[in-house]
């Protein structure tokens, strides 16, 4: 899944007239971007939930022949449901009971996602985030095991925390990609417009949600100006989708 729908404020002004799945980086636009990395490391069907401009995402889609592949859009036009509400609206899509990867179109990264999907399966976990030492204010924490244990924001010092939590707990930031298994499906209650981190707090206290650490990959966040300024400078579209 493909997370598109948000407002892209941050964006501002690129997004005062077009999604911010539709920002561009030397031409080509960021959700190209990702359906092409996806696509070339195996995945054969995805859904895009649309928001701010959804028809541009649309006719996007409809004009490249979904690139080839199984595109589905969760369509959330008439109501903006956050990442968790997204999710479950798109439930639908992952009927096959295999874990699934979930992507922000702003967020690129040359991960090697079929690495990311092994450890995952591995552990048996009900999601993996991936997560990176970088600054920030909010991060996730995590026990040795790399077990999600709560959540900080050290601008505010607001902190939550799980029944399993312990002491020496270590502050990584999300990375914004998960592999989640379709099980989780039955233990979202919340309903409307929620966050997956709620949950995934919630879940931790009696379930298995961990950490993939990756600190060497590229990694960048284009939700602003100045990051997709940024990711102009740094990437190279062709070598980028294909890499790993």
């Amino acid at each position: 899944m493909i997370f598109a729908a948000g407002l892209g404020t941050r964006l501002r002004p690129i997004t005062n007239d077009r999604p911010k799945a539709m920002a561009e980086i030397h031409g080509t636009p960021l959700l190209e971007i990702v359906i092409r990395r996806l696509i070339n490391h195996g995945f054969k069907d995805i859904i895009v939930n649309v928001h701010h401009y959804a028809d541009m995402i649309t006719d996007f889609l409809k004009s490249k022949n979904n690139f080839g592949i199984n595109i589905q859009i969760s369509d959330e036009t008439e109501e903006l449901l956050d990442t968790g509400g997204g999710l479950k609206k798109a439930s639908w899509f992952f009927d096959d009971k295999k874990p699934f990867l979930v992507h922000n179109v702003d967020t690129l990264t040359d991960i090697d996602l079929q690495a990311f999907y092994r450890y995952h399966q591995k552990n048996k976990a009900l999601a993996t985030l991936l997560v990176r030492h970088r600054p920030g204010s909010r991060f996730f924490l995590f026990d040795k095991n790399v077990n999600l244990c709560g959540w900080e924001n050290v601008l505010t010092q607001e902190k939550i925390l799980t029944s399993k939590s312990q002491n020496n707990l270590e502050q990584i930031a999300f990375s914004c990609l998960h592999v989640i298994d379709p099980a989780i499906f039955n233990l979202i209650h919340e309903k409307g417009c929620f966050s997956i981190v709620d949950v995934y707090l919630r879940l931790a206290k009696a379930h298995k949600i961990m950490g993939y650490v990756d600190d060497k990959s590229y990694w960048i966040d284009v939700g602003t100006p100045e990051k997709l300024q940024r990711g102009e400078r740094e990437i190279e579209i062709e070598q980028f989708v294909s890499s790993h």
